[in-house]
């Protein structure tokens, strides 16, 4: 049997770890070793942070709304609260993006909020 060699498969794949590593420092973009260690990091960290964005956008979310409905004289829980018992269902992204860019509409949002979470208050 002929002798199989694997210099092509093996070429393509450090060809790949360095290309990933361009732009690291020193040696970690240089030496296959290191290059290796520095692309694998890499995406350990690209797969993990692509998940925690979204709690992250979630965070960003929550803090624009109490700010925005902390000027119109609510908590956030209490205009979250007040919007759920007045059937109002919209989620925190554009409940956001209202805040920043539209305050009249978000005004709109947060009396009817208030209101609703005033009657339930009342009643028990």
């Amino acid at each position: 049997m002929p002798r199989v060699k694997n210099g092509v498969a093996h070429h393509a794949r450090k060809r790949k770890i360095m290309k990933g590593a361009k732009g690291a420092r020193g040696g970690r973009s240089k030496l296959y070793k290191s290059a290796k260690e520095t692309v694998d990091r890499g995406l350990a960290y690209a797969y993990r942070d692509r998940r925690k964005k979204k709690s992250d956008f979630r965070r960003l979310w929550i803090t624009r709304i109490n700010a925005a409905a902390r000027l119109h004289g609510l908590s956030y829980s209490r205009l979250m609260n007040g919007l759920k018992r007045s059937g109002v269902e919209i989620n925190r992204k554009i409940l956001a993006d209202l805040a920043v860019r539209d305050a009249a509409a978000f005004a709109e949002l947060a009396e009817l909020a208030k209101t609703a979470d005033t009657a339930t208050r009342s009643a028990s």
